[in-house]
């Protein structure tokens, strides 16, 4: 195997993403030496993709999709393997004009037919004409697809198999350049319609925020099918010239200390995670006995964390932990961001470490502000991480219920403007005019402001966020509905912080039955189902008959049901009584 492609580029100026389009980004790129790696788990280089050869390999086949039948705002629903083939298949939508889908792979769900729902529903939501896959996946995709009328079920090598047309015609900046789905919802699947001119202003600006310079190389496990893996890691450092160097995620997962062993190697200088990757590297690292890892991490600047609420302690244990390795905690750079706004929202200054915030319980509850108190262990107050200034060229207002803007230290809901703002939901117009008003986006998340630092406190919305996925309470609570003698609105879902900051996934369920035997293999059902069906693990709660509360359109309250469970007015059953 060839070596890696270098760091840096030996003649080609350093450009932070001023390009209209993204294709435009690519073959500046394409004229260095810089590009893509990929890596095995234990460390194997595999594949090389300098931008030079992605630029040529993807222009060929954009010839294929035009000889195809796709035409210049066609969606094509590619599953997103961390490997060569997705990026040729996105880049030549790119340069056909056509709209990739990235889509979730397999690996990641325990069950077949919720797999297949997923992904049937984003094929069909966004009106795909063609799917890309990896021939592994073909049995889930041609199961996806029956039925359907495509022009193309199949491999990128099958789409090299079409004729070529002669003409290109790329997008222009106001065209879409993406859709991304969320990778939680099954039933409700909305895609957020990213155009160029979206994209290009957002990676400018987050290569700004966080200093990138010529020395920078990105390490990245992240799946191409999440915002941060695919804006993050992949398109915000090809509009860079920035070299990667990937691990597939399910790799990862199996062995998370072949991430620290990659930028270790290559001398990373930028990788990002959601806390739950520090803390499985962590664990893992603990867990082997070793004395000290044969790791070398000074050259990691940006350590970056984003994707779910923040855990200090889990960070101040990496930090801990691999001190021994060169590893300094001012390299953890926190960040807040979301796909409705392409990705980034606000960045912490590079070198400063985390920023904290250690307010008072009652205050952040009582009075929706951000009082500071004392950090003096008596449980009073709850400690947030800044995640840094917001981006250049864009707003963030913190808002109250009635649309007021508040004060510093004042909690409300965020509301994000510029022009990284998404088009909107994909063929979802009411979606998108309830969360976009007059240019502002409501993020449906909860912050405040510590002097020019967005520290964000929780998410108003309903979404559940676990290990850093997207999990939506209405799939769970579906799941749960449709078990012989469950009815509509019997259960609820939602997370329950815990002492250490994590997130429980938790089931309320109205029980009728009163038999202990009866009550015990309703809760072991309910677990197996939305295990099998969804893919998380829940604390399953049985509560009695007309007790969850109900909206004046007899509507579940979800978040009533919530507040009424923690302040004691809904009082669980015992299982087996």
């Amino acid at each position: 195997m060839s070596s890696p492609t270098p760091t840096n580029n030996i003649s080609l100026p350093k450009r932070l993403a001023d390009f209209p389009t993204l294709p435009e980004a690519l073959d500046y790129a394409a004229q260095g030496e810089t590009g893509f790696n990929f890596y095995t788990s234990r460390g194997e280089l595999t594949q090389v993709l300098p931008f030079a050869d992605l630029s040529a390999e993807a222009r060929s086949a954009a010839k294929n999709l035009c000889g195809g039948g796709v035409v210049p705002g066609d969606r094509v629903a590619l599953l997103a393997e961390t490997a060569p083939a997705f990026l040729v298949a996105f880049f030549a939508c790119q340069y056909a004009g056509a709209i990739p889908v990235p889509m979730p792979t397999p690996v990641a769900f325990g069950r077949r037919d919720a797999y297949v729902g997923q992904i049937r529903n984003q094929i069909t939501s966004s009106g795909a004409t063609m799917v890309i896959t990896p021939s592994e996946f073909m049995p889930f995709v041609e199961e996806a697809t029956a039925g359907l009328e495509l022009l193309l079920v199949g491999t990128l090598d099958d789409l090299k198999d079409l004729p070529q047309a002669e003409g290109l015609k790329a997008g222009g900046p106001d065209d879409l350049c993406y859709l991304q789905y969320s990778s939680g919802s099954t039933r409700f699947p909305k895609g957020v319609a990213v155009s160029h001119r979206n994209l290009m202003v957002n990676c400018e600006a987050m290569n700004a925020a966080v200093n990138v310079s010529t020395d920078d190389r990105g390490v990245s496990w992240l799946p191409f099918y999440h915002d941060m893996g695919l804006v993050g890691f992949m398109l915000g450092c090809l509009t860079s010239q920035t070299t990667v160097d990937f691990l597939p995620t399910e790799d990862f997962a199996r062995r998370p200390l072949a991430w620290l062993r990659i930028i270790s190697d290559n001398r990373g200088t930028m990788s990002y995670g959601p806390s739950f990757g520090y803390e499985l590297c962590s664990r893992r690292f603990k867990s082997s006995n070793a004395a000290a890892p044969d790791l070398d991490l000074s050259s990691w600047r940006v350590a970056g964390i984003g994707g779910e609420m923040i855990k200090p302690q889990v960070m101040h244990a990496f930090a801990d932990v691999f001190r021994s390795c060169g590893f300094a905690d001012t390299a953890f750079n926190a960040s807040y961001g979301l796909a409705e706004c392409v990705l980034g929202v606000s960045f912490s200054t590079p070198n400063n470490g985390m920023i904290l915030d250690h307010i008072s319980k009652q205050e952040l509850g009582d009075n929706h502000r951000a009082v500071p108190v004392e950090d003096d262990g008596s449980g009073a107050g709850r400690t947030f991480v800044a995640c840094g200034r917001v981006i250049q060229g864009h707003t963030v207002e913190i808002r109250d219920e009635d649309g007021n803007v508040m004060a510093e230290r004042e909690i409300g809901r965020v509301f994000f403007s510029g022009p990284s703002v998404m088009q909107g939901y994909y063929g979802d117009q009411e979606a998108t005019d309830a969360c976009i008003q007059d240019g502002w986006l409501d993020t449906g998340d909860l912050g405040y402001f510590k002097g020019d630092e967005l520290v964000i406190v929780g998410r108003s919305k309903d979404m559940m966020i676990v290990n850093g996925r997207n999990y939506w309470p209405q799939d769970i609570e579906w799941t749960v509905e449709r078990m012989e003698g469950m009815r509509s609105g019997d259960a609820a879902a939602f997370t329950l912080e815990q002492d250490d900051g994590s997130e429980q996934p938790t089931i309320l369920v109205q029980c009728r039955p009163s038999a202990a035997d009866v009550r015990e293999a309703l809760v072991a059902e309910v677990r197996s189902r939305v295990q099998n069906q969804v893919g998380l693990a829940c604390d399953v709660i049985l509560v009695p008959p007309r007790t969850l509360p109900k909206t004046s359109s007899g509507k579940l309250a979800r978040g009533k049901a919530k507040a009424n469970f923690l302040s004691g007015e809904i009082q669980p059953l015992a299982a087996g009584v």
